[in-house]
């Protein structure tokens, strides 16, 4: 596995496709291509698998003449891996920060502010701070 690119930095069809995968847990090139947007030609959806699993992205197994892929890295991992670069790079590791600019670009819907309480004091009594 060469490239360790965080999932925010692999280009928009590459996103896609992981986002497929992890979807549907694996498909072939003609699956993964049905789920794509714009009808992307057999031989781009085949050339991105096959850079994904050079990345180490995406994994294959053999079924017949055809290859089944599925996603080497999980999509929670990656997530979390993925926000604690950008939190490291674009907030100075400062978790407050960034829920700031959250909040202020209005992008938490009540449901979205509800589930954050709920996991805040979840955490909170783990830690046993319990309030």
């Amino acid at each position: 596995m060469k490239d360790r690119r965080p999932l925010h930095e692999l280009g928009e069809l590459q996103r896609q496709v992981m986002e497929i995968l992890w979807d549907l847990e694996e498909g072939g090139v003609h699956e993964v291509r049905r789920a794509l947007p714009g009808n992307p030609a057999y031989t781009t959806v085949l050339s991105v698998l096959q850079k994904l699993e050079k990345a180490g992205w995406v994994k294959h197994r053999k079924e017949g003449r055809s290859h089944v892929f599925s996603a080497a890295r999980s999509r929670e991992s990656e997530g979390r891996t993925s926000v604690i670069s950008i939190l490291d790079r674009v907030f100075s590791g400062k978790p407050k920060q960034l829920f700031q600019h959250m909040l202020e670009a209005d992008r938490l819907d009540e449901s979205d502010l509800k589930e954050l309480s709920r996991m805040i004091a979840a955490k909170r009594k783990e830690l046993g701070h319990e309030s």
